[in-house]
């Protein structure tokens, strides 16, 4: 420990560790530790307070880090204060990491992966892309099988292992190096007793016939169902613009449906925002950034989410109130009422209004 208030752990000596002899204290957010945590650790959030240090153990000796090492300098006065045995660790979660990336063993097993297990290429995709093709290619694998996936997307470190965790696949490996975010996952089976437990249906409402909110809902949903989940998405009244086919579709109609006809937008092309449209300019512009960022466009996340089996339901009691008829609507749409909602949402452990 030294002769200064509290001890010192460069990041190659933490490395070396037997966690069990020690107790740890992430300093960080929980959303860091759900992407690059360590196993048992205590988490005291340094935004939230020092409240919790109380609930440190003293039998042990004790590491504090966080981040960079600079908040941790902080704690760890205190906890020296209160009777703590503490080091913290210099240069914090970040230099521990470097050293791990750094590793030359650490790249040889990833270079093994990519020779043994199947490589799925997801750079360059926006969310909810990366998730999806790797579900895709999980479905048609044997259980014990292995894949090895290569992303850009910042989120997708998260985006991963909650996947796994939920869908009971096995994350093997995460690593985050030069801006690539790989990771190689093992297929599991989930048990009976698992799968019995488990009511993990979404639900949506889909109220709103605006372009951000429709693209919003079709990427959770796109992610929903490539975590394995049963989706059902209801439109109703201006969420029913959504649906409908951008060519005009000759159909009866009377004086008061052509007039809603006329004035409602016609399929997703002409969707709107939900603020700062400027005319259908902003519309462009958001679609026109989509494209540049590779952010796949709301037609193609509709077209995802019907091939992964979404089932889109239109509300018929809105159609007759808006005057839109079942001609009009886009293929793989079914008609339902207020009980295929309901009917749907209690098998759902989340239901969305958007």
């Amino acid at each position: 420990m030294g002769d200064s208030a509290y001890g010192h752990i460069a990041a190659e000596e933490f490395a070396k560790l037997d966690y069990n002899k020690v107790t740890l204290v992430d300093l960080r957010e929980p959303d860091e530790l759900l992407v690059s945590g360590i196993d048992g650790v205590i988490n005291v959030p340094f935004s939230g307070g020092f409240d919790k240090l109380d609930t440190i153990p003293k039998d042990k000796p004790v590491i504090v880090f966080c981040r960079v090492g600079d908040w941790s300098e902080e704690v760890a006065e205190i906890l020296f204060d209160r009777g703590y045995e503490v080091s913290t660790l210099d240069g914090g979660y970040n230099a521990y990491r470097e050293l791990l990336s750094g590793n030359e063993s650490a790249d040889n097993d990833v270079e093994e992966a990519k020779k043994k297990n199947t490589v799925i290429d997801a750079k360059g995709l926006k969310c909810p892309g990366p998730i999806v093709k790797v579900a895709d290619h999980l479905r048609n694998l044997s259980v014990g099988e292995t894949v090895y996936v290569e992303a850009t997307e910042d989120a997708f470190a998260s985006d991963i292992k909650v996947w796994c965790s939920r869908t009971g696949n096995h994350l093997d490996e995460l690593v985050i190096k030069d801006g690539i975010i790989s990771a190689t996952i093992t297929k599991a089976e989930k048990t009976a007793t698992t799968l019995e437990k488990e009511q993990n249906d979404k639900t949506f409402v889909v109220f709103s016939g605006d372009l951000d909110k429709t693209i919003a809902a079709f990427i959770i949903a796109n992610g929903a169902a490539a975590m394995g989940r049963k989706v059902t998405m209801f439109f109703t009244f201006w969420g029913l613009n959504i649906l409908r086919r951008p060519q005009k579709v000759s159909v009866t109609k009377t004086f008061i449906e052509k007039m809603f006809g006329i004035m409602m937008p016609r399929g997703t092309t002409k969707l709107g925002l939900s603020r700062m449209n400027m005319g259908g300019a902003g519309a462009k512009m958001i679609r026109g950034i989509m494209k540049q960022k590779g952010i796949s466009s709301l037609e193609d996340l509709i077209e995802s989410a019907k091939s992964h089996g979404v089932r889109i339901v239109a509300c018929q009691m809105s159609m007759d109130i808006m005057g839109i008829h079942q001609e009009e609507l886009i293929d793989g749409v079914e008609l339902g009422g207020v009980a295929t909602f309901i009917g749907s949402g209690e098998e759902s452990d989340m239901s969305l209004f958007i």
